[in-house]
């Protein structure tokens, strides 16, 4: 259905594809060396433009895709391909990375967990590295950046030393460390509904269990092409990559493979608890059936005993005996009795 809004346009025509997410376009500049911290909120685009050529790093960060004109600008004015633009409006990109001569662009998904209902809850962060400059465009408010603002503002760590290939390395980082918080929630509840199968498997714990494959098969197409844009950017041959950069984005790498795993072994467990689900429900079945197979089979010869007595034939010289009904109920009773205690010893009861 998004795709509807771009139908028969030309190639790089600008068309933001997504819900509107915030009421304003939130504009906000970070701009730092050793000696210097400036933070900004602006009302205008065209207030970011004269740090392009400053010596300082500068981080601009924009909340809101739907106000395609900002999006035109800043790109005209940093010298961003359109269809670089097209892709920062198109949110249901797949991670990458593009390497140009003067920026290089990523693509990646930030993640949130909402502990009120459960869900997994994406948003499409794009950014753009230029030489002293990093430019991020996220789709709302709220972010997981905080960590790195206080750093900033406090003047601590190496980010305050380094250029901006290690600025879009930390918000690399910390996007990729947040998916561990995610999928630990996650895996806890997986052990939570392993327990409930194990002790009372219901309706509600299948529609859990397909849930949490839906979920699983969201992460893997959120995560697995990642590694493709990490490995590029680490081996990337690009003037804006330091060295010293380069070895930070390895480890960022490896974050990716644990992730990968993890999200892997989650998707086996899910499938496992799936199994056990259908296996349990089986096995109740089987139980329900044992049982009254059991019945029937006790009632059969007690059945067979009534229709006969039940014929109405003349002659049946047992009819006439004073002793004949308590006779025949004992004689049930007792055929019962014998066929319990085989099934018991037997092990089916």
């Amino acid at each position: 259905m998004k795709k509807k809004k771009k139908a028969g346009l030309p190639p790089g025509t600008l068309v933001h594809e997504g819900e509107r997410k915030v009421e304003r376009v939130r504009i906000t500049i970070l701009d730092y060396d050793e000696t210097h911290f400036l933070e900004r909120e602006v009302e205008r685009i065209e207030e970011c433009f004269p740090f392009k050529d400053e010596p300082t790093v500068t981080w601009v960060n924009i909340d809101g895709l739907h106000d395609v004109e900002i999006i035109e600008k800043i790109g005209s004015h940093f010298n961003v391909h359109p269809l670089i633009l097209e892709d920062i409006l198109s949110v249901g990109q797949r991670p990458k990375m593009e390497d140009f001569d003067d920026y290089i662009f990523l693509i990646i998904r930030m993640l949130s967990y909402d502990d009120k209902n459960g869900d997994i809850v994406s948003e499409q962060v794009s950014i753009v590295i230029g030489k002293n400059f990093v430019i991020s465009f996220q789709e709302r408010e709220g972010d997981v950046f905080d960590p790195i603002r206080e750093r900033l503002r406090n003047k601590k760590g190496r980010i305050i030393k380094h250029g901006g290939d290690y600025l879009a390395y930390a918000l690399l980082d910390i996007i990729i460390d947040n998916y561990f918080t995610i999928l630990e929630k996650v895996g806890d509840r997986v052990e939570v509904m392993d327990e409930e199968i194990v002790a009372n498997p219901a309706p509600e714990t299948l529609q859990e269990i397909q849930r949490m494959k839906r979920e699983m098969i969201f992460l893997r197409k959120s995560i697995w092409p990642l590694r493709e844009a990490i490995m590029g950017l680490e081996r990337s041959e690009s003037k804006l990559i330091k060295k010293s950069t380069a070895i930070y984005l390895r480890d960022i790498y490896d974050h990716t493979i644990q992730i990968i795993d993890t999200v892997e072994a989650l998707r086996d467990m899910i499938s496992g608890i799936l199994d056990i689900y259908l296996s349990s429900i089986s096995n109740r079945m089987n139980e329900v059936m044992k049982v009254l197979t059991i019945i029937a089979t006790i009632f059969i010869p007690l059945t067979f005993i009534a229709g006969i007595y039940g014929m109405n034939f003349a002659y049946m010289p047992e009819l006439k005996f004073n002793w004949a009904y308590p006779a025949v109920l004992v004689v049930m009773v007792v055929v019962a009795g014998v066929m319990v205690n085989y099934f018991r010893r037997k092990r089916w009861l």
